[in-house]
Order: C-alpha cells, then structure tokens, then sequence
C-alpha cells in the first residue's frame, strides 16, 4: 500500500482505491482529529504525499448546516480550529480553514478534491460525517482513504463489532498492549507548504474575532457557549495533565460521585479529536495507581466497545439499534401508563418536577457536560417521560447532542444506547414501561447524589460574574432573547409599557369575542425555530390554521396556497406569555432614557432607575432612536434608516354574516381581512379583523378612530354584503410593517443591543430570530469575562 508502515496501514477502512495518476497534491480533510500530533490521519496524507512526490494541504471547514449546529458546538470548534491552524504552520504544513454561512454555501471540498490524487479523512462512523465521506467518493475520480485516528485498537483490525464488554476486552487488550508499547512518530513534511489556488476566502482563525464569526454563521443562537470548557488542543492537554497528576490515582474511588471532580472531563476533546486516545492512555498506564487501572478500563474498552459497534452498524439512532431482546421489551410494555408525559420543551429546559432530574438537564443546558454516571440515569429516565420508546430515544438523542460539547460521536451513541439494553442483559423482575430492561430510577439515585449539595455545583453560574440584562419591550423579540438568557442562568429584567405580554401579538376581547389586530399569523421558515415551534405545538400554545387563504378578485374568492400558517392558542400572545412566564417583566413601566453611569448601563423608567451590563432594547425604530440617542449613537443612526409603515386594525363583530369560506382573503389593495371565528380554538361567533394595507392606513394615519370605522364599515358592506354589525372599533399601529429592514439580526455596541422585527422583516419568526441572536450576542460574549472551571 504505496509503503505505508503496518501503523499506518492497519487503521485505512478497506481495501482503498489506489491514487489518481493525474492529481497534483495529496488532500487530508481534517474534521475529527483537531490535532497536528499524534494524528494518523495526517501522518498518512504526509506518507502518502512521500510516496508520490506530491504536496499535502489540509482543508479544514466548519458547516452551519450540520445536525445541532449552534453557538455552543460552533465556539468550542473554531477554538480548537485556532489552535490546529497555529500548529500545523508551525509545523511547515498547508493548511486552511472555511467557514461555511450564508452567501458562501458552494462545494469547496468536492472542487479541491477534484484536483488531489487523494482524498485522507478520519474515518467517524457515524452521520453526518459518514454520509458526507460516501457522498464524497461517489463523485470524485480521486479515492477516498479513511483512517482511524480515534481508538487504540484499529478498528480495521479488530474488524466486526461486540455487544459486550467482556469478549471485546478480550480481542482488543493485547493489540492496545501492542501498540502502547512504543510511542507515536509524527512524520515530518516532505516538501515545503503549500496551499493551493483556493475557491474561497480562507478565514485567518489567529486574528479572527471567533464570537463575530459565529454570529455570522446561521447556527442557533440559544445554545450558547460554555466559558469554562474552551476547545482546542493546548486545553486538552491541560486538563489532561492537571487530572493525571491530581486525579487519576482517585479515580477509582471518585469516579461515580460528582461532587469530588473525580473524573477528567477529557470526553469532548476526544470527540473533536483535540488530543489522541493513546496519548491518553499510555501516560495513564506509566502512572500505574488502581485509579489508573480503572480509567485505561473505561477509555480502552467501554469507549472503544462502542466506536468499533458504530463502525460496524448502520443504524445508531433508533431502536433498531438495540438488541432483539431490548427492543422485543420495549415493545411489548409500549401500551403501559407512563408515570409522566412531558414535552420537549419542558425536557429541554428541565422543568419537568422531578429534582434530581431537572439538575441533571440543567448541567447539559448551561454547562454542556453531564457526568457519565449521572448520564445513564438521565437517559433512562425519558422512558417514563415520552409515551413510546422511539420518541423516548429520539428525544434523548436529540437532547445530548444538541447541548453536550462531546454529543455527536460513537462515545455518545453507546451510552445512549446501553440506556435502552445496548451492551447489556436483561435484568428481572419485568417491570412496567421498562419491561427487563435494567432500571435505575432517579429516586435512588438521588439517595446516593443528594440534590441540595448537587443543585449548588450546578447553580454555578457561567463566568465569575454574570452579566445583569434590561430587556425594552415585552413582544417576541424581546421574550425569546430574555427566556433565553434566564435559561442560562442571567439576571433578566423586561420593562414594557403595556398592561399584559403580546407585542405585535397584542389582542383585544368584546363582549366575549377576541380579535387579534396584532399579528394575523406566524409562519416558520428558520430550521431552528422551527423546532421550537414544534414543541409550541406540543405544548397546545400553537395550532395549524388550515382555514382558505386567498385573495378577492373581481367579487369572487381564489385560494392561494401559503406555507403552512399557526395561531396562538388561546390568543396570540398566548406565545408570548409563556416565554416570559419565567422572568422578571415589569408591566405598565415605560422606559423613558439610557445613560452610562460608571461603566453601566442606567435605564430610567417611570418606576425609578437600575442599572445592568446589558440593554436590549426591542422597541419599534422610530421609538429606540430616542433612547440609544445618547448610550449608542452609531445604533441610533442605524434604526433610523429602517422604513416602517403604520396600519389601522379595525374590528368588526357582525350580527349575521354572508356564506364565506375564507379563513383570511386579501384585497387589491393588499388589505387583509380575516374572519376571526375560524382560527383554532376561538368562539364561533362571527369576527372580523381587517389590517388595512400600508397606502390606505398612510393616507388616514391621523383620521379618528371613527371615521376610520365608518370608512371600512362602507368597503366591507360594498365588497363582501357584510351589513348589520353589533360593534366596530379601530386601533391605529403607527409602527406595524416593516418596508425597508436593516438586514441584520441585530444590532451591538458596548453593551447595548438593538433586536425586533425592524431589522430583519415584518414577520413575527423576523421578531423571534432577531431576539434570539441578541440573546446569542451576550452569551457569546461571556467568555470574556474569565472561566469558573470547578476542576481548577
């Protein structure tokens, strides 16, 4: 194999194609193995580059698109990133590094590989980096080598998966013993380092700002990062080196208890590849203390068990995963009363009522880390949380990947898994939902963690000190960008001048009937809150509205087919209610200037003064000029420039309406009418809720209310025969739809922030993703302030 050394060739899965004759450099696409050292990845590409006489250039990339994608995930990567970039030049290796966001989607790897002779990747055998590695080779001349660069024991050697620890310790303890035995030889460069013509800008991580590069990718911004786990290879190596020597002697004793920091937190750095296993390991093995024994037990054999049945397993994410026995009990107790269903949203955010439970989701969502002994409970817990044993597992999936930093590789599968019968026995008596199984209950559990002293380590907050935040305006931006932050342990305070949560999703109650003269409806087009609108759903707070949309031509109805369109339930603001139904909102209070006072923030109301680190400020344009006027000019400046048009919302309750079959018809003129009673979960009387189009309510911005009335009292009997009507009013929006937005989520300059729908679109998802990535600005920013790590 072009004289590749046995350590080398042992660790390419199959038999791989032999290089393109006609490539000019040898192409190692870095992903899993963030090192310069210790890599055989690398150490193959500049083999392979030897033997040919060809260049290597390592691509490196970053994807917004990938599964879970969010700030947290997006941080930890770049900075490990920084660090590989640093070393590889150092090193006199080509390197450089893409980072994928809106405007820059084009296949940079496929028109790179195109031009090598071969194509070295580490060989992850799990999605989505599985699938990309197979759709990678389906299209290239150049083959694709894929090398393991994550266990000891060669997977390639090894050659099939086990589904107990036993047997497998057998197989792979002497080829670890033998490939422990002599340190690893890193190869050095054959030719000097070289980068190809690239098709695209590369980023220079050395003198990027990592926080602006994230808000400028399309990751979701409510998963923010963790300060105290910063990623790269000189962190790896630093924890390591700290737990070796003060650790790794009490591991075996300290291991299963989460108060005494008994394990080395090195989980996420092997996942990313930051520091190598066999380093790891040989060094613990030179150490060793029963502690030692104990830890090379669980790195080498229960890790590598499940990177070896990844590799040799197509599906790891359903239940098809498990064992026949597992999955056969499982099945057979589907129909079984759980003891309590739950949504995602409440797992999500650890609300569910259970202490020790909630604890232990609240580590993954603030800190990105569960204890592993803390972790088995955790996951099995969702079986009685969830009504079948699919959405069970989904839901646990989803959950540890999206907010734990070493979520998404083989490691996480098998712990995942064994919660479900992966690796493990049937236990007797069968019990209920769990059948044989093996039970382990959080009750008792939470005899052996106890949740006062364990609800104070997780208390701990992010950084030395936690920013306060003012949040200005209680609507959608405003309320996701505060839950948010709340949810990550900050001191929010909202402060909106209105008597009740809602914003734009205002509505108004007559005589038992409501009109929303807010917003008609919500759509959601952003993948992200998309799935926080599907636990919405879950949750009852939001219905599909299925009712004809169309327009009116010529006295007659069109339908027109619309993205698929929700409403709040009860109301429109029933969304916004919730999201601040844990926060501090002050109603009724109008914020009536911003000052900086002594490196603050003072925001004055009609209730007084406080001061915060962080002002949000969530207020229609022309109404936040005024206040950042004097603490932000530069933003000031910039909201002035959105174009916002008013609308004049009139309500109509007729006494008997003529046969419609419209949910929502708009005009020629762009006026929408809706008839109210056909949204979900409203009475059946008739209502009506016409938004008069932005010409119309431009041109009688300052009619009074009743001419404004009588003038569509006129229009709806002459176009539809609407005529008897038990009451009308209007409400005159003067800031309602967004002509001109700014273009960007939001808006920052020292500790002011500026988020709404002005800046992105008229839209309410426009709110919402704008109040996020406030939300997303100030948690990205927290690094700044110093780490707490509790290890230290």
């Amino acid at each position: 194999m072009l004289d590749l050394p046995r350590s080398l060739a042992e660790r390419i899965r199959a038999t791989p194609r032999a290089p393109s004759p006609t490539g000019r450099f040898v192409l190692y696409w870095m992903r899993a193995a963030l090192r310069a050292t210790d890599n055989p990845a690398l150490d193959t590409a500049l083999a392979l580059g030897h033997s040919l006489g060809l260049p290597v250039f390592v691509y490196r990339a970053l994807s917004d698109r990938t599964p879970y994608a969010n700030a947290r995930h997006h941080t930890f990567l770049l900075e490990g990133h920084r660090v590989v970039e640093r070393d590889l030049r150092a090193r006199g290796i080509g390197t450089a590094f893409h980072l994928e966001r809106p405007g820059d989607r084009r296949p940079h790897l496929r028109t790179l590989g195109e031009q090598a002779a071969v194509v070295v990747t580490e060989d992850q055998p799990v999605e989505p980096l599985r699938g990309w590695t197979r759709s990678l080779a389906r299209v290239l001349a150049a083959p694709v080598w894929c090398v393991d660069t994550a266990a000891v024991a060669p997977i390639p050697v090894v050659g099939r998966a086990f589904l107990r620890a036993s047997p497998f310790r057998e197989v792979a303890a002497p080829l670890q013993a033998t490939r422990l035995a002599l340190p690893w030889l890193d190869r050095e460069p054959a030719s000097p380092s070289f980068v190809p013509e690239l098709p695209f800008e590369p980023v220079d991580l050395a003198t990027a700002d990592l926080s602006a590069l994230v808000a400028s990718t399309g990751v979701d911004p409510t998963v923010g990062p963790v300060p105290e786990l910063p990623g790269g290879s000189d962190a790896a190596r630093e924890r390591w080196a700290r737990f070796r020597d003060e650790g790794l002697s009490r591991y075996a004793a300290d291991r299963n208890d989460p108060l005494r920091d008994g394990v080395s937190r090195m989980s996420p750095y092997l996942h990313h590849g930051m520091i190598s296993a066999q380093v790891i390991a040989r060094e613990a093995r030179e150490e060793g203390s029963a502690g030692s024994r104990k830890y090379l037990d669980e790195l080498l054999v229960w890790r590598e068990l499940s990177h070896h049945w990844c590799a040799h397993t197509e599906v790891h994410d359903t239940l098809d995963a498990l064992p026949p026995w597992a999955r056969e009990t499982l099945l057979r107790h589907e129909a079984d009363p759980r003891p309590a269903l739950h949504d995602r949203e409440t797992l999500a955010r650890g609300r569910t009522g259970d202490p020790w439970w909630d604890l232990a989701q609240r580590s993954l969502l603030v800190h990105g880390e569960l204890h592993n002994n803390v972790r088995m409970t955790w996951a099995k817990a969702f079986l009685g949380y969830t009504r079948t044993a699919a959405d069970a597992l989904a839901v646990t999936i989803d959950l540890n990947h999206r907010y734990a930093l070493d979520g998404r590789d083989p490691s996480s599968y098998g712990g995942i898994l064994w919660a479900y019968g992966l690796f493990d026995r049937p236990f007797s008596p069968e019990l209920p939902v769990t059948g044989t199984v093996r039970p382990r209950p959080t009750t008792d559990h939470a005899r052996r963690l106890p949740t006062d002293a364990w609800a104070r380590r997780i208390g701990r907050p992010l950084v030395a000190r936690l920013p306060t935040v003012a949040v200005i305006g209680g609507g959608p931006a405003g309320a996701l960008a505060a839950r948010t932050l709340v949810d990550h342990g900050l001191s929010v305070t909202v402060f909106d001048k209105g008597k009740g949560a809602g914003g734009r999703l205002s509505n108004r109650r007559v005589d038992g009937v409501r009109f929303e003269h807010g917003a008609s409806d919500l759509t959601f087009r952003d993948p992200h809150l998309q799935r926080l609108a599907a636990t919405w759903v879950e949750r009852g707070l939001l219905a599909p509205w299925d009712a004809p949309f169309g327009r009116w031509v010529d006295g007659r109805f069109e339908p027109v087919a619309l993205a698929r369109r929700y409403v709040g339930v009860p109301t429109m603001s029933a969304l916004v209610k919730h999201l601040l139904a844990d926060v501090d909102v002050r109603f009724g209070v109008r914020v009536e200037a911003l000052s900086r006072v002594d490196g603050q923030l003072r925001v004055h109301t009609t209730a007084g003064v406080s001061d915060y680190d962080h002002v949000i400020v969530t207020v229609p344009g022309a109404q936040a000029v005024p206040l950042l006027a004097d603490v932000a000019p530069s933003l000031a400046a910039a909201m002035a420039t959105a174009v916002v048009d008013p609308c004049w919302a009139v309500m109509v309750q007729p006494i008997v309406e003529p046969p419609l079959s419209f949910g929502e018809v708009r005009l020629p003129d762009g006026t929408r009418v809706v008839r109210e009673q056909t949204r979900p979960g409203r009475p059946s009387a008739p209502a009506w809720t016409v938004h008069a189009s932005a010409a119309w309510s431009t041109e009688h911005l300052e009619d009074d209310a009743p001419d404004v009335v009588a003038a569509w009292l006129l229009r709806l009997r002459d176009t539809f025969g609407l005529d008897g009507i038990h009451h009308a009013e209007a409400h005159r929006w003067r800031y309602a739809q967004v002509r001109e937005p700014i273009g960007v989520p939001c808006l920052s300059d020292q500790g002011v922030l500026v988020a709404g729908d002005h800046l992105l679109g008229g839209r309410v998802e426009d709110a919402l993703r704008s109040g996020a990535w406030a939300a997303g600005h100030v948690l990205l920013g927290l690094g700044a302030q110093g780490r707490t790590d509790p290890a230290r």
